[in-house]
């Protein structure tokens, strides 16, 4: 059984409806077209996989929330707000009303490291991943998903690697998993898209 969807983190969430309709309606979108080809979703035993997040202030940033996958149309009630963390600490704290996805700790190294990045995406794929493992930068197998070890990782590829350049990653100990990032939604989503043709 894969090891999908759990949240390995440290959570203090703040329930409340805290995400706003208009805050996440860009990011809703695409989270949408994602969806619809596949990228995002769930899998036969139940398990969703696949995440979005768009920066709001700071390092602040709007994430689509754990167990979301199954659902076809997300509304504001399906997001969080990540407010705060600590990598070393294995700590999110989030506000919504349902709690950030589990791979909430490498959307945000994303964003501290790089403040013109606006936009990541988490996707599933098994046939790109297949593909582009090992050719696109990539983080190493013996890394967790949503895991400090993840998370200092994925910083490691923004310092040894194109990555910046490329704007995806593969995660080697995550099967099926990429990441794809942007100054923009349009960026971030166009990227994999781009891929699937």
């Amino acid at each position: 059984m894969m090891d999908e969807g759990y949240i390995k983190f440290n959570a203090e969430w703040e329930k409340s409806n805290h995400v706003g309709d208009s805050d996440i309606e860009s990011l809703n979108l695409w989270r949408q077209k994602l969806y619809n080809v596949n990228l995002l979703g769930v899998y036969p035993d139940g398990i969703g996989f696949g995440n979005v997040s768009q920066r709001s202030e700071g390092n602040k940033f709007y994430i689509s929330g754990s167990k979301t996958g199954s659902v076809s149309n997300l509304s504001a009630s399906d997001y969080a707000e990540v407010i705060d963390y600590k990598i070393q600490k294995n700590w999110v704290k989030c506000i919504g009303e349902t709690i950030a996805s589990s791979e909430s700790m490498s959307h945000a190294i994303i964003y501290e490291h790089n403040p013109h990045i606006n936009a990541v995406f988490h996707v599933h794929h098994l046939e790109l991943w297949q593909k582009l493992l090992h050719k696109i930068p990539t983080t190493p197998e013996s890394a967790p998903y949503g895991s400090p070890e993840m998370a200092n990782e994925i910083l490691q590829l923004f310092s040894s690697t194109h990555v910046a350049d490329s704007k995806l990653f593969a995660m080697a100990g995550h099967r099926e998993g990429l990441f794809s990032f942007g100054a923009t939604l349009e960026e971030a989503g166009n990227v994999l898209l781009d891929l699937m043709k």
